[in-house]
């Protein structure tokens, strides 16, 4: 079995009047090869009426964002076209590359009603090949995604991207990123072989799990050795988890504000693209 070498706990990071915790980066812990940032948001109910999430129109370039949405809603736009409202159990894959401005705000019923929220959002890096490739945007509800009954009904596993159990993903990214969060009810089990050289990303959202032996916990950002295969995970409360996998890219990471490249070069390059307008035109 593959060994845990440390747990981190996410920091508590409020955004405004928003909930949020990040497990990465911390102190502890930069970065888990490919996988770069992991903010979780909420969960916290939002009166009515509200100001709803506080991302508006803001840059990237040289990664991918993936957002996970448990509970609330997430109003999409981006300077390339793309537009969507992604309700509970759904997801946003968006691959920044070259360049371009995007906005994450609630919609306008979620502002007028408010509700339950709780989203996070990951960001996995891109080779340095791909760095610059065009933007894309994949918006998914919770019926587009699979979802992969095991042990009995007891565990849930929806197959963001990658292959999960003989299943292929909703989306199939550039890199080999396998993604899924999984539904346990208490006293569900989960074994899975994933590759020795594979950087395993292993959060867990709610409620409690064993995993090779060892107790982790919601808000517990587990940070394993490349020493084995095998995972063993049993549910002690029903739980969530978000689970991946990926092979490290092993390339240098040079990451100022919403940029993430290879050299110092290449950010000032990105902040003068921006500003000669070359991420597209924001159109409120």
């Amino acid at each position: 079995m593959r060994t845990i070498k440390q747990q981190h706990r996410a920091i508590s990071a409020p955004i405004d009047d928003l909930v949020t915790y990040r497990a990465l980066p911390t102190r502890a812990v930069e970065h888990l090869d490919p996988f770069l940032f992991l903010n979780h948001h909420g969960p916290q109910v939002y009166p009515a009426p509200n100001r709803g999430l506080p991302f508006g129109p803001h840059p990237h370039r040289g990664f991918e964002t993936v957002t996970f949405i448990l509970d609330g809603d997430i109003m999409h736009q981006d300077s390339g076209g793309h537009q969507s409202v992604i309700g509970p159990g759904g997801i946003q894959w968006m691959t920044a590359g070259s360049g371009l401005i995007h906005s994450e705000i609630s919609s306008d019923e979620f502002k007028r009603t408010g509700g339950p929220l709780e989203i996070l959002q990951l960001w996995v890096n891109l080779p340095a090949k791909d760095k610059m490739t065009a933007p894309r945007y994949v918006g998914l509800q919770e019926s587009e995604i699979p979802a992969i009954s095991l042990d009995e009904g007891r565990v849930t596993v929806h197959a963001v991207s990658g292959e999960w159990a003989g299943t292929a993903g909703a989306v199939q990214p550039l890199a080999d990123v396998q993604l899924a969060t999984i539904n346990f009810e208490a006293g569900g089990k989960l074994q899975l072989r994933i590759p020795a050289e594979r950087t395993v990303f292993f959060y867990t959202i709610r409620g409690k799990l064993r995993v090779n032996g060892q107790e982790t916990e919601a808000r517990q950002l587990l940070e394993f050795n490349y020493d084995g295969e095998e995972l063993q995970v049993e549910a002690l409360t029903d739980a969530v988890l978000l689970l991946g996998h990926a092979a490290p890219f092993q390339e240098p990471i040079v990451a100022y504000g919403p940029f993430v490249m290879n050299t110092e070069a290449e950010i000032r390059q990105a902040y003068q693209d921006y500003q000669a307008g070359k991420f597209g035109v924001w159109k409120d």
